[in-house]
C-alpha cells in the first residue's frame, strides 16, 4: 500500500472517530488519531485472529474502529 493511500485511510478514520465521539479535531488531529487508530485496530485484529484481507473496506473499518477506541480511551485518561 502506498504512503498516500495510508494517509487517506487515516484521515477518513480519524474524521469518523471525531464525529462519532463528538470531539474536536482539525486536519492534523484527525490524521494522527486515524493513523494511531489504524495501528490499534490492526493489532487488535491480529490478536483476535480476525480474517482481514487487506482490501479498502476492511482497512477502513479496522482503522475506524481502532481510531474510535483510541480516541475514547484518550478522552477518558486525559479529561
Amino acid at each position: 500500500m502506498s504512503f498516500i493511500f495510508w494517509i487517506i485511510i487515516g484521515l477518513i478514520a480519524g474524521a469518523v472517530a471525531h464525529r462519532v465521539l463528538n470531539s474536536r479535531g482539525g486536519f492534523f488531529g484527525s490524521l494522527v488519531v486515524g493513523l494511531l487508530g489504524a495501528l490499534v485496530g490492526g493489532e487488535l485484529a491480529h490478536i483476535f485472529r480476525l480474517n482481514v484481507t487487506g482490501g479498502l473496506l476492511d482497512q477502513l473499518v479496522v482503522s475506524t474502529l481502532g481510531a474510535i477506541l483510541f480516541l475514547y480511551l484518550w478522552k477518558k485518561v486525559f479529561s
